[in-house]
């Protein structure tokens, strides 16, 4: 059994916006919230980036029309003790999505942690 850092995409709608500050500051605060409010505190929750496709430089995954944004959001979890990628992955979706009902998640990197290296490490 191994531990496991989950990164999930969430993609959140937000009605009523005219810049895309402001998209970012409600869709993190309220992805936040609902996460709060389920005793989620542990996931992450920051703004995505996407790549420019003409320059390739990263950028904030907002996009606004007709004062309706879009917003990709970066998800973080530590999964522990998963019997692997697969199995960390479908931990991770199911915390998350249990609290952020009818948002799309999708897992975008699995990573193993080693915490028991980390804890030798400090002896």
């Amino acid at each position: 059994m191994s531990n496991y850092l989950v990164a999930m995409e969430a993609a959140w709608l937000v009605r009523d916006v005219e810049d895309i500050d402001d998209a970012i500051g409600v869709a993190v605060s309220e992805a936040g919230k609902r996460l709060n409010d389920k005793n989620k505190e542990y996931v992450e929750v920051e703004v995505g980036v996407t790549g420019c496709p003409a320059c390739g430089e990263p950028f904030d995954s907002a996009f606004i029309a007709a004062n309706t944004a879009l917003v990709g959001l970066l998800l973080e979890i530590d999964v522990f003790n998963a019997d692997g990628e697969k199995h960390a992955s479908r931990i991770a979706k199911s915390e998350v999505g249990g609290a952020l009902r009818d948002v799309p998640l999708s897992v975008i990197d699995v990573v193993e942690t080693d915490e028991d290296a980390d804890e030798r490490d400090d002896e």
